[in-house]
């Protein structure tokens, strides 16, 4: 004879008393035009925006914004305010960089001061006026920046994305035609890029499957002796070799590029990304 089934758990009745109960779900609701958040949300994730670290007001807006991305596109601007929050303080022009003569060192710490980011100090000397901890921050709102204003691409940085087990933030997300780009922001030389920081990157490409990601590398070194390598090493195998696009724009896959500043920056981003983008559309007839 068959022995009856009991029920060792919550009745039905105690299930929908309990969820009845239940405190409502807190809604989180995007901002009119946030695209490339919303894309985040709609792969699973809950992305908050992270403050960035910079030299200048976070909100800086107008003309004096202007100012600052203009000076940016400067390789050896960008080198020589690496240099001076590298100094950690005071600090004379020519100790700020070393590749550029004493009298453009001084040009472009007097700059710094027109731009509000410097004051003069005695002897000579200057000091930041908002002290950071890298130059990292800066070169992120400045290629966001760049990628609004020139390319249209509706941008955010610093973007923490919470998946599961992947560390690190987003530093460029940008959202155009239906498809997410995805850059990786790297200001040191490639001396002191790590293998765990290549793998970390390729742990947010995998978690978060943009259309397009790009690794940029503030340099103009080249990137074959190292970068190249080490990106390589963590494709699946077999991975195909890196196939240059044009001066320091490689293609290690036809969704995945990397990039340095030789001869300019956004230029090199914008070849990759035609490169890319291309790589998306359907073939030609």
């Amino acid at each position: 004879m068959t022995e009856p089934l009991t029920s060792k758990g919550p009745t039905a009745r105690d299930q929908e008393r309990h969820a009845a109960e239940a405190p409502p779900p807190q809604r989180t609701l995007l901002q009119p035009g946030a695209e490339v958040l919303a894309m985040l949300v709609r792969r699973g994730f809950q992305p908050s925006l992270a403050t960035l670290d910079l030299p200048f007001p976070p909100d800086v807006d107008g003309a004096l914004a202007e100012r600052l991305a203009e000076r940016l596109s400067h390789y050896a601007f960008r080198l020589f305010l690496r240099g001076a929050i590298l100094r950690r303080g005071s600090f004379l022009p020519e100790e700020a960089s070393k590749y550029v003569e004493a009298a453009r060192a001084t040009e472009m710490v007097e700059e710094l001061v027109e731009l509000g980011l410097a004051v003069r100090e005695e002897g000579g000397r200057y000091r930041l006026l908002h002290p950071v901890r890298t130059f990292g921050g800066t070169l992120e709102w400045y290629v966001a920046r760049e990628l609004r204003g020139r390319l249209g691409f509706d941008v955010a940085v610093g973007v923490k994305f919470h998946a599961p087990e992947v560390g690190g933030d987003l530093d460029v997300v940008a959202a155009a035609e239906g498809r997410l780009l995805y850059l990786e922001m790297k200001s040191s030389p490639p001396k002191h890029l790590a293998p765990d920081e290549v793998a970390a990157f390729f742990r947010r490409v995998r978690a978060l499957r943009p259309h397009l990601a790009i690794f940029v590398m503030d340099t103009a070194l080249r990137l074959s002796d190292k970068v190249l390598p080490l990106l390589q090493a963590e494709l699946s195998a077999p991975a195909p070799e890196p196939r240059r696009v044009l001066r320091e724009v490689w293609a290690l896959t036809p969704y995945l590029y990397v990039v340095n500043a030789k001869q300019d920056l956004m230029t090199n981003v914008g070849i990759a990304i035609a490169e890319g983008w291309r790589a998306l559309s359907p073939p030609p007839p």
